[in-house]
Protein backbone atom coordinates (compact mmCIF):
# COMPACT_ATOMS: atom_id res chain seq x y z
CA UNK A 1 0.00 0.00 0.00
CA UNK A 2 1.03 3.39 -0.72
CA UNK A 3 1.34 5.83 2.23
CA UNK A 4 -1.60 8.49 0.57
CA UNK A 5 -4.67 9.19 0.81
CA UNK A 6 -6.53 10.45 -2.58
CA UNK A 7 -9.72 12.50 -3.19
CA UNK A 8 -11.98 12.01 -5.63
CA UNK A 9 -13.68 13.94 -8.97
CA UNK A 10 -17.35 13.18 -8.77
CA UNK A 11 -20.42 11.06 -7.90
CA UNK A 12 -18.39 7.42 -9.51
CA UNK A 13 -15.44 6.46 -10.09
CA UNK A 14 -14.16 7.01 -13.67
CA UNK A 15 -12.12 4.75 -15.90
CA UNK A 16 -8.96 6.80 -14.76
CA UNK A 17 -9.20 6.90 -11.34
CA UNK A 18 -10.16 3.01 -10.98
CA UNK A 19 -6.69 2.50 -13.21
CA UNK A 20 -4.71 4.90 -10.66
CA UNK A 21 -6.13 3.84 -7.85
CA UNK A 22 -5.43 0.28 -8.54
CA UNK A 23 -2.26 0.99 -9.47
CA UNK A 24 -1.12 3.14 -6.48
CA UNK A 25 -3.05 1.56 -3.80
CA UNK A 26 -3.35 3.96 -1.53
CA UNK A 27 -4.46 3.56 2.16
CA UNK A 28 -7.48 5.56 2.25
CA UNK A 29 -9.75 7.76 -0.12
CA UNK A 30 -11.41 11.16 1.58
CA UNK A 31 -14.83 12.38 0.37
CA UNK A 32 -15.86 15.81 -0.15
CA UNK A 33 -19.37 17.76 -0.81
CA UNK A 34 -18.70 16.80 -4.83
CA UNK A 35 -18.80 12.81 -4.15
CA UNK A 36 -21.97 13.40 -2.11
CA UNK A 37 -25.72 13.29 -4.07
CA UNK A 38 -27.90 10.70 -2.61
CA UNK A 39 -27.56 8.28 0.14
CA UNK A 40 -27.99 5.64 -2.88
CA UNK A 41 -25.09 7.25 -5.14
CA UNK A 42 -22.88 7.11 -2.08
CA UNK A 43 -22.65 3.62 -0.88
CA UNK A 44 -22.84 2.24 -4.34
CA UNK A 45 -19.19 4.96 -4.81
CA UNK A 46 -17.84 3.54 -1.29
CA UNK A 47 -18.65 -0.27 -2.52
CA UNK A 48 -16.96 0.28 -5.50
CA UNK A 49 -14.09 1.20 -3.84
CA UNK A 50 -13.89 -1.38 -1.78
CA UNK A 51 -14.32 -3.59 -4.46
CA UNK A 52 -11.96 -2.26 -6.80
CA UNK A 53 -8.65 -2.46 -3.96
CA UNK A 54 -10.36 -5.65 -2.14
CA UNK A 55 -10.02 -4.04 1.20
CA UNK A 56 -13.17 -4.79 3.29
CA UNK A 57 -11.17 -2.28 6.17
CA UNK A 58 -10.36 0.29 3.70
CA UNK A 59 -10.40 3.92 5.00
CA UNK A 60 -13.07 5.82 3.82
CA UNK A 61 -12.96 9.07 5.28
CA UNK A 62 -15.09 12.10 5.64
CA UNK A 63 -15.00 15.39 6.98
CA UNK A 64 -18.24 15.53 8.65
CA UNK A 65 -18.31 18.00 11.83
CA UNK A 66 -21.85 19.76 11.82
CA UNK A 67 -22.27 23.47 11.35
CA UNK A 68 -20.55 24.81 8.37
CA UNK A 69 -17.93 21.60 7.51
CA UNK A 70 -19.94 19.08 6.55
CA UNK A 71 -19.86 17.19 2.94
CA UNK A 72 -23.08 15.26 2.98
CA UNK A 73 -25.81 18.06 2.58
CA UNK A 74 -29.42 18.24 3.60
CA UNK A 75 -32.17 17.58 1.72
CA UNK A 76 -30.03 13.99 1.33
CA UNK A 77 -28.95 13.61 5.10
CA UNK A 78 -30.10 15.61 8.01
CA UNK A 79 -28.25 18.85 9.18
CA UNK A 80 -25.57 18.68 12.47
CA UNK A 81 -25.06 21.57 15.21
CA UNK A 82 -21.40 22.89 14.80
CA UNK A 83 -19.35 21.44 17.65
CA UNK A 84 -19.77 25.12 19.26
CA UNK A 85 -22.65 24.37 20.43
CA UNK A 86 -21.64 21.79 23.05
CA UNK A 87 -19.02 24.04 24.12
CA UNK A 88 -21.75 26.71 24.91
CA UNK A 89 -23.71 23.96 27.26
CA UNK A 90 -21.02 22.89 28.91
CA UNK A 91 -20.48 26.30 29.98
CA UNK A 92 -24.16 25.55 32.02
CA UNK A 93 -23.92 22.12 32.42
CA UNK A 94 -20.77 20.01 31.43
CA UNK A 95 -22.09 17.01 32.36
CA UNK A 96 -25.38 17.44 29.51
CA UNK A 97 -22.82 18.39 27.15
CA UNK A 98 -20.29 15.63 27.01
CA UNK A 99 -23.86 13.35 26.66
CA UNK A 100 -24.33 15.58 23.83
CA UNK A 101 -21.79 15.32 22.25
CA UNK A 102 -21.59 11.83 22.43
CA UNK A 103 -25.17 10.77 21.30
CA UNK A 104 -24.64 13.81 18.81
CA UNK A 105 -21.33 11.81 16.98
CA UNK A 106 -23.13 8.55 17.46
CA UNK A 107 -25.89 9.71 15.47
CA UNK A 108 -23.18 11.01 13.28
CA UNK A 109 -21.67 7.71 12.79
CA UNK A 110 -24.84 6.17 12.21
CA UNK A 111 -25.30 8.07 8.98
CA UNK A 112 -21.47 7.67 8.15
CA UNK A 113 -21.62 3.58 8.43
CA UNK A 114 -24.63 3.50 6.71
CA UNK A 115 -22.86 5.43 3.58
CA UNK A 116 -20.15 2.82 3.65
CA UNK A 117 -17.79 5.46 5.37
CA UNK A 118 -15.77 4.63 8.60
CA UNK A 119 -13.18 7.04 9.33
CA UNK A 120 -14.14 10.77 10.32
CA UNK A 121 -12.43 14.21 10.67
CA UNK A 122 -13.73 14.72 14.22
CA UNK A 123 -13.25 15.66 17.35
CA UNK A 124 -11.19 19.36 16.89
CA UNK A 125 -9.03 19.33 19.82
CA UNK A 126 -7.76 22.68 18.94
CA UNK A 127 -8.22 24.89 22.24
CA UNK A 128 -9.89 28.11 20.73
CA UNK A 129 -8.08 31.33 21.43
CA UNK A 130 -9.34 35.55 21.25
CA UNK A 131 -8.50 37.21 18.02
CA UNK A 132 -7.89 34.37 16.25
CA UNK A 133 -8.71 33.85 12.97
CA UNK A 134 -11.93 32.23 12.73
CA UNK A 135 -11.39 29.66 10.68
CA UNK A 136 -11.47 27.53 13.67
CA UNK A 137 -14.06 29.72 15.31
CA UNK A 138 -17.38 27.58 16.43
CA UNK A 139 -15.71 24.76 15.07
CA UNK A 140 -14.11 24.56 18.42
CA UNK A 141 -14.50 22.32 21.73
CA UNK A 142 -13.97 25.57 23.94
CA UNK A 143 -11.24 27.10 25.09
CA UNK A 144 -10.58 25.61 28.23
CA UNK A 145 -8.47 22.11 27.76
CA UNK A 146 -9.76 20.07 29.89
CA UNK A 147 -13.51 21.12 28.95
CA UNK A 148 -12.47 20.65 25.02
CA UNK A 149 -10.78 16.71 25.98
CA UNK A 150 -13.67 16.06 27.80
CA UNK A 151 -15.90 16.81 25.32
CA UNK A 152 -13.71 15.15 22.75
CA UNK A 153 -13.62 12.07 24.06
CA UNK A 154 -17.47 12.20 24.06
CA UNK A 155 -17.30 12.60 20.37
CA UNK A 156 -14.54 9.78 19.72
CA UNK A 157 -16.50 6.99 22.02
CA UNK A 158 -19.71 8.50 19.93
CA UNK A 159 -17.90 7.59 16.65
CA UNK A 160 -16.54 4.65 17.87
CA UNK A 161 -19.51 3.29 18.87
CA UNK A 162 -21.50 3.55 15.76
CA UNK A 163 -18.03 1.67 13.98
CA UNK A 164 -16.59 4.77 13.20
CA UNK A 165 -12.47 6.03 13.52
CA UNK A 166 -12.09 9.59 14.90
CA UNK A 167 -9.17 12.26 14.04
CA UNK A 168 -8.15 14.27 16.62
CA UNK A 169 -7.05 17.51 14.95
CA UNK A 170 -5.10 19.91 14.15
CA UNK A 171 -2.15 18.69 15.84
CA UNK A 172 -0.21 20.74 18.02
CA UNK A 173 -3.19 23.17 18.12
CA UNK A 174 -4.63 25.73 15.79
CA UNK A 175 -6.36 27.53 18.06
CA UNK A 176 -4.13 30.73 18.01
CA UNK A 177 -3.47 30.91 14.19
CA UNK A 178 -4.12 34.22 12.75
CA UNK A 179 -4.86 33.32 9.11
CA UNK A 180 -6.46 30.67 7.69
CA UNK A 181 -4.02 27.86 6.63
CA UNK A 182 -6.19 27.01 3.43
CA UNK A 183 -5.41 30.61 2.38
CA UNK A 184 -1.25 31.18 3.29
CA UNK A 185 1.17 29.64 6.04
CA UNK A 186 0.39 30.88 9.79
CA UNK A 187 2.97 31.51 12.29
CA UNK A 188 2.54 31.08 15.92
CA UNK A 189 5.29 32.99 17.90
CA UNK A 190 3.51 32.17 21.60
CA UNK A 191 6.31 30.51 23.75
CA UNK A 192 6.40 27.00 25.03
CA UNK A 193 4.90 27.65 28.44
CA UNK A 194 2.04 29.41 26.39
CA UNK A 195 1.81 26.84 24.25
CA UNK A 196 1.11 24.35 27.07
CA UNK A 197 -2.19 24.85 26.98
CA UNK A 198 -2.55 23.58 23.20
CA UNK A 199 -1.40 20.39 23.35
CA UNK A 200 -3.04 19.93 26.56
CA UNK A 201 -6.36 18.05 24.76
CA UNK A 202 -3.54 16.25 22.59
CA UNK A 203 -1.79 15.13 25.83
CA UNK A 204 -5.06 13.70 27.45
CA UNK A 205 -6.47 12.02 24.56
CA UNK A 206 -2.98 10.64 23.34
CA UNK A 207 -4.63 7.10 22.93
CA UNK A 208 -6.94 8.19 19.74
CA UNK A 209 -6.50 5.84 16.94
CA UNK A 210 -5.74 9.12 14.32
CA UNK A 211 -4.56 12.30 14.33
CA UNK A 212 -3.87 15.29 11.67
CA UNK A 213 -1.11 17.42 11.24
CA UNK A 214 -1.72 21.45 10.97
CA UNK A 215 0.10 23.12 8.42
CA UNK A 216 1.63 25.96 11.22
CA UNK A 217 4.83 26.87 12.07
CA UNK A 218 5.28 27.41 15.85
CA UNK A 219 8.45 29.47 16.64
CA UNK A 220 9.57 27.99 19.66
CA UNK A 221 10.28 24.60 18.71
CA UNK A 222 10.99 24.72 14.86
CA UNK A 223 10.85 28.56 13.12
CA UNK A 224 11.69 26.81 9.57
CA UNK A 225 8.87 24.66 9.09
CA UNK A 226 5.26 24.20 9.40
CA UNK A 227 4.33 21.23 11.84
CA UNK A 228 3.16 18.81 8.89
CA UNK A 229 6.28 19.00 7.77
CA UNK A 230 8.64 19.32 10.85
CA UNK A 231 10.61 16.43 12.17
CA UNK A 232 11.27 18.38 15.44
CA UNK A 233 7.68 19.28 15.96
CA UNK A 234 6.42 15.52 15.09
CA UNK A 235 9.06 13.45 16.35
CA UNK A 236 9.58 15.43 19.81
CA UNK A 237 6.35 16.96 20.87
CA UNK A 238 4.24 14.84 19.46
CA UNK A 239 5.45 11.07 19.39
CA UNK A 240 7.79 12.11 22.41
CA UNK A 241 6.16 14.97 24.82
CA UNK A 242 2.26 13.99 23.60
CA UNK A 243 3.31 10.51 23.22
CA UNK A 244 0.73 9.64 20.27
CA UNK A 245 1.47 6.69 18.91
CA UNK A 246 -2.05 6.72 16.92
CA UNK A 247 -1.91 6.86 12.48
CA UNK A 248 -1.03 10.28 11.69
CA UNK A 249 -1.56 11.69 8.57
CA UNK A 250 -0.81 15.49 6.99
CA UNK A 251 -3.79 18.21 6.60
CA UNK A 252 -4.48 18.54 2.78
CA UNK A 253 -1.66 19.02 0.39
CA UNK A 254 -3.56 21.22 -1.17
CA UNK A 255 -3.55 24.22 1.23
CA UNK A 256 -1.42 27.72 0.08
CA UNK A 257 0.31 27.15 3.62
CA UNK A 258 2.18 24.45 1.73
CA UNK A 259 4.82 25.28 -1.33
CA UNK A 260 6.13 23.19 -3.57
CA UNK A 261 4.39 21.10 -6.45
CA UNK A 262 2.27 17.84 -4.75
CA UNK A 263 4.48 15.80 -4.82
CA UNK A 264 7.15 17.90 -3.36
CA UNK A 265 4.34 18.75 -0.65
CA UNK A 266 3.77 15.06 0.26
CA UNK A 267 7.38 13.91 0.35
CA UNK A 268 7.84 16.96 3.13
CA UNK A 269 5.35 15.50 5.75
CA UNK A 270 6.08 12.11 5.06
CA UNK A 271 9.95 12.99 5.82
CA UNK A 272 9.38 14.74 8.82
CA UNK A 273 7.39 11.59 10.07
CA UNK A 274 4.00 11.98 9.06
CA UNK A 275 2.57 8.14 8.36
CA UNK A 276 0.30 9.22 5.68
CA UNK A 277 0.17 12.37 3.17
CA UNK A 278 -3.36 13.00 2.39
CA UNK A 279 -4.25 14.59 -0.74
CA UNK A 280 -8.05 16.13 -1.41
CA UNK A 281 -8.34 17.71 -5.14
CA UNK A 282 -8.98 14.66 -7.14
CA UNK A 283 -7.10 16.54 -9.69
CA UNK A 284 -5.88 13.60 -11.35
CA UNK A 285 -2.46 15.30 -12.69
CA UNK A 286 -1.73 16.19 -9.19
CA UNK A 287 -2.31 12.74 -7.55
CA UNK A 288 -0.07 11.30 -9.90
CA UNK A 289 2.33 13.43 -9.07
CA UNK A 290 1.90 12.79 -5.39
CA UNK A 291 2.37 8.86 -6.66
CA UNK A 292 5.64 9.33 -8.38
CA UNK A 293 7.32 10.51 -5.22
CA UNK A 294 5.42 8.74 -2.15
CA UNK A 295 6.72 5.19 -0.88
CA UNK A 296 4.70 2.25 0.14
CA UNK A 297 3.76 2.57 3.83
CA UNK A 298 6.23 1.49 6.68
CA UNK A 299 6.08 -1.96 8.73
CA UNK A 300 5.17 0.91 11.72
CA UNK A 301 2.78 2.86 9.33
CA UNK A 302 0.48 -0.30 8.76
CA UNK A 303 0.97 -1.42 12.47
CA UNK A 304 -0.72 1.98 13.02
CA UNK A 305 -3.44 1.47 10.68
CA UNK A 306 -4.13 -1.68 11.81
CA UNK A 307 -4.23 -0.58 14.88
CA UNK A 308 -6.50 2.07 13.95
CA UNK A 309 -9.48 0.36 12.27
CA UNK A 310 -9.29 -2.24 14.65
CA UNK A 311 -10.13 0.46 17.56
CA UNK A 312 -13.89 0.49 17.01
CA UNK A 313 -16.72 -1.94 17.06
CA UNK A 314 -20.09 -1.27 16.24
CA UNK A 315 -22.61 -1.57 19.57
CA UNK A 316 -25.99 -2.01 18.26
CA UNK A 317 -27.53 -1.76 22.14
CA UNK A 318 -26.77 1.80 21.88
CA UNK A 319 -29.43 4.01 21.28
CA UNK A 320 -30.41 4.00 17.20
CA UNK A 321 -29.71 6.99 15.22
CA UNK A 322 -33.61 8.72 16.05
CA UNK A 323 -33.44 8.40 19.85
CA UNK A 324 -29.72 9.60 19.36
CA UNK A 325 -30.87 12.80 17.38
CA UNK A 326 -33.21 13.22 19.74
CA UNK A 327 -31.43 12.72 22.95
CA UNK A 328 -29.31 15.28 21.73
CA UNK A 329 -31.61 17.82 21.04
CA UNK A 330 -33.17 17.96 24.02
CA UNK A 331 -29.89 18.50 26.08
CA UNK A 332 -28.96 21.22 23.97
CA UNK A 333 -32.14 22.53 24.74
CA UNK A 334 -30.80 23.39 28.50
CA UNK A 335 -28.76 25.57 26.96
Amino acid sequence: MQAAIYGLEGLVLSDAERGFLKDADPQGIILFQRNCESPEQLLALTDSLRDLLGREDLAIMIDQEGGRVARMKPPAWPGFPPMGDFSKLYARAPMSAIEAARVNARALGLMLREAGINVNALPLLDVRQPDADEIIGDRALGSDPMQVASLGRAVLDGLASAGVVGIVKHIPGHGRAMVDSHKELPVVEATGPELDLDLEPFETLNDAPMGMMAHVVYTAWDPDHPASQSETVIRDIVRERIEFDGWLMSDDLGMEALQGSPGERAMGVLSAGCDVALHCSGKMAEMEDVAAHVPPASKANLRRLEAAMDSVEWDDGDVDFAAAMAKRDELLALA
